[in-house]
């Protein structure tokens, strides 16, 4: 098939290669625009477009696709479908119309669970049991066109945004590559009005560690957050990033440090923290952690 990917982040790029090695013409890639980045703050380009460049694909970055140029420069690739994941732009209804067989997205939840920007973070802070990946139609609404295909998946009980994020990531690829080979085929299924949630965007001001909390949510939102924006305390005037956690026993006044391998006292049970960062340090696990940290058993994290 002829056609149009549109996607910017890590998310999307196992979904390019898959589009490619299927066989299917590429004709062009959407992607945002490069951002400042780095110490430089020079504009770098996102990991699709630097992707696409590395495979000798046409790369197209508009700011906009609501002006007519945009739009008539789209149309004009005659493209047979669009492949839309994670690309950041709302495509106007002109857009939507374009390709012959329309534009489809591949969504990381199982529809109409978790319908928005952040559908993996939310799902492991709200400690669901499974998520997936459902291949929608997409129309106007948020995230509301009927699904073409689906695929559920067991969260770890441990597992982060990241872990989580690249399993949905190839299971993603492999799907897409499954639903364009039978598209004919597939009967589209009307998402039910039943269920809805919103996967709101992650707000920074989420992340601080709320340890009155009780442990088992003191858990989801560090695995949730991890990597970014990361959930974290303050230490000795630093702010401590927290990236990887589990459930022990334990009890205490919440936000003390109960052991030297860091087990902290939540409102009912407590968290070991698994792995750790200080600002402008790379991540590492408690033990090597604490050996610089020396967080001692009896400090109050609480009051950072």
């Amino acid at each position: 098939m002829r056609i149009v990917f549109m996607g910017t982040p890590d998310f999307s790029v196992p979904v390019l290669d898959a589009l490619v090695e299927a066989g299917h013409e590429i004709v062009a890639v959407y992607s945002q625009p490069p951002r400042p980045a780095g110490r430089g703050k020079k504009d770098r380009p996102g990991p699709v477009h630097a992707r696409a460049e590395a495979l000798g694909l046409e790369v197209r970055t508009p700011v906009s696709l609501r002006t007519a140029d945009a739009q008539e420069e789209f149309a004009a690739l005659g493209a047979d479908v669009a492949v839309v994941v994670a690309y950041g732009l709302i495509l106007p209804q002109a857009i939507l119309d374009a390709p012959a067989k329309g534009c489809l997205n591949i969504h990381a939840s199982l529809l109409p669970r978790w319908r928005g920007a952040a559908p993996i973070h939310r799902a492991i802070m709200a400690g669901d049991a499974q998520t997936g990946v459902c291949i929608m139609q997409m129309e106007a609404g948020l995230d509301t066109g009927p699904v073409l295909l689906r695929e559920a998946l067991d969260i770890g009980t441990q597992e982060t945004t990241a872990q989580l994020h690249d399993r949905l990531s190839v299971m993603g690829a492999r799907l897409i590559v499954e639903a364009l080979g039978k598209l004919d085929e597939l009967a589209p299924q009307v998402q039910p009005e039943e269920g809805v949630t919103y996967a709101a965007k992650i707000d920074k001001a989420e992340a601080r560690i709320d340890w009155s909390l009780p442990a088992v949510q003191v858990d989801r939102l560090i695995r949730g957050l991890s990597p970014f924006p990361g959930a974290w305390f303050e230490y000795d005037g630093q702010r401590i990033k927290v990236l990887g956690s589990s459930c022990v026993e334990g009890s205490g006044k919440a936000g003390v440090v109960l052991t030297d391998t860091l087990h902290v006292a939540c409102g009912d049970g407590a968290v070991a923290l698994t792995r750790l960062q200080r600002a402008g340090k790379g991540a590492q696990d408690v033990g090597v952690f604490q050996r610089g940290a020396q967080i001692a058993v009896g400090t109050d994290l609480s009051k950072g």
